[in-house]
């Protein structure tokens, strides 16, 4: 951030507005510390607020503490949080779209955001997760978020994310960023702190790093995917859609060049999606315990507000792993289950350590970037009919590979 000049010319003991998002990012915790850190030594009054539209249900409360779960609080981080839902009207874009500024940043001397930058879940552009798209959706809070899907719906969201993002630039409250790109194991890969005047035109550069390290499922097609968990902490979709090849409007396979997959079950939501299960619709089967973990009104709040209504749907849900996996075997276009090609990930954002059926062998070997860390063995169901997590015991058994590593498994 010295680098990139992003004190110059600001009065000592200003006050700095940092952004900061809901997404899983790691070590968020450490460089919102450092960037905190950072401000004060140049004689700065930095404050943290959550740069988010409908998350956390789209109450202040649930807001921060989404934020305390990360580890960002005013005991962690030496500075207040100051979570709000209200906003500053900022007018209207060439574009006509109503603009909107979270009111505790509009009233600080300047703003900086702190957020990853990745492909987006919903749509494929120059620009999709990121910076820019944090100063629109983030910063105009719930408010912001229902007008700007409101708009998006007809002109695309790119379209909107400019057309804001210039209109809060235009401020000149907005100092610029430090972007956060992750490698393929959802490691802190690079760090780039951007100017408020460069944002428009670095972030398609960082983007295409970031999309050129992402991880990907391996082998393609696959009959049935296996989710061990899924939530907002982990993708704004609840899962990333571009690794399952889904939309939030649940089409199946609209991402050209991703791998096919034909199917989908979920076993689980994540404790840190607070009961959000937006994407659920995405899925094709659930477990019955991700079910009971749904909070409907974070998740109807979420599937309205981002107008992607077939995302809040619930799928067909069974009371056991194995229930979900006899329903799905047979829609797969397969008499004989041993045909059936199966693929296991704890979720969308972890794919370090991946299990298969034996019958994608050949695909596995070819492949130089993976490592078959033991031999096939027999899908294991405990006494409920639930399978025994493959994950948990490799994981106490050794440390990951730094590659992508796939156990192979018997369909049954």
């Amino acid at each position: 951030m010295h680098e990139a000049r992003m004190a110059e010319g600001l009065k000592p003991s200003s006050k700095i507005a940092i952004g900061v998002g809901s997404r899983g990012i790691a070590n968020m915790d450490v460089i919102a510390g450092a960037v905190v850190a950072w401000w004060k030594d140049q004689g700065m009054q930095p404050f943290l607020f959550p740069a988010m539209g409908s998350h956390g249900s789209a109450t202040a409360k649930g807001q921060a503490d989404v934020l305390a779960h990360y580890g960002i609080s005013e005991t962690t981080m030496g500075c207040p949080v100051r979570s709000s839902l209200a906003v500053v009207d900022l007018g209207q874009t060439p574009e006509g779209i109503p603009t909107f500024m979270d009111r505790n940043a509009h009233r600080a001397d300047k703003v900086m955001l702190c957020g990853r930058v990745k492909w987006h879940t919903d749509f494929a552009g120059e620009i999709e997760s990121g910076l820019f798209k944090m100063m629109a959706i983030g910063i105009g809070k719930v408010t912001g978020a229902k007008t700007y899907h409101t708009f998006a719906y007809r002109i695309g969201m790119e379209a909107v994310i400019r057309s804001v993002g210039r209109q809060v630039l235009g401020t000149g409250k907005i100092l610029g960023g430090l972007a956060i790109l992750e490698d393929g194991n959802h490691d802190t890969g690079h760090l780039a702190a951007v100017r408020a005047e460069e944002m428009e035109t670095k972030e398609p550069e960082l983007l295409a790093l970031a999309k050129s390290w992402m991880a990907r499922i391996p082998v393609s097609p696959l009959d049935v995917l296996v989710v061990n968990e899924m939530g907002k902490n982990i993708s704004g979709t609840g899962m990333d859609s571009k690794v399952i090849n889904r939309d939030p409007k649940a089409r199946y396979n609209p991402w050209p060049g991703e791998p096919i997959i034909n199917r989908v079950l979920v076993r689980d939501l994540s404790l840190h999606s607070y009961g959000n299960a937006i994407g659920i619709g995405m899925a094709d089967v659930i477990h019955s315990r991700l079910l009971k973990r749904v909070n409907k009104r974070a998740t109807y709040v979420n599937a309205f507000t981002s107008g992607s209504l077939a995302a809040g749907r619930i799928p067909a849900s069974f009371p056991s792993d194995r229930d979900c996996l006899e329903a799905l075997w047979s829609t797969v276009g397969k008499l004989d289950p041993q045909e059936v090609t199966l693929g296991w990930i704890r979720n969308t954002q972890d794919l370090s350590l991946l299990a298969f059926t034996d019958n994608l062998l050949p695909a596995i070997e070819a492949n130089p970037n993976l490592e078959v860390l033991g031999p096939a063995r027999e899908l294991e169901f405990d006494e409920r009919g639930d399978l025994v997590d493959w994950f948990e015991i490799k994981t106490r058994d050794e440390e990951p590979s730094d590659r992508l590593s796939t156990p192979v498994l018997d369909p049954c």
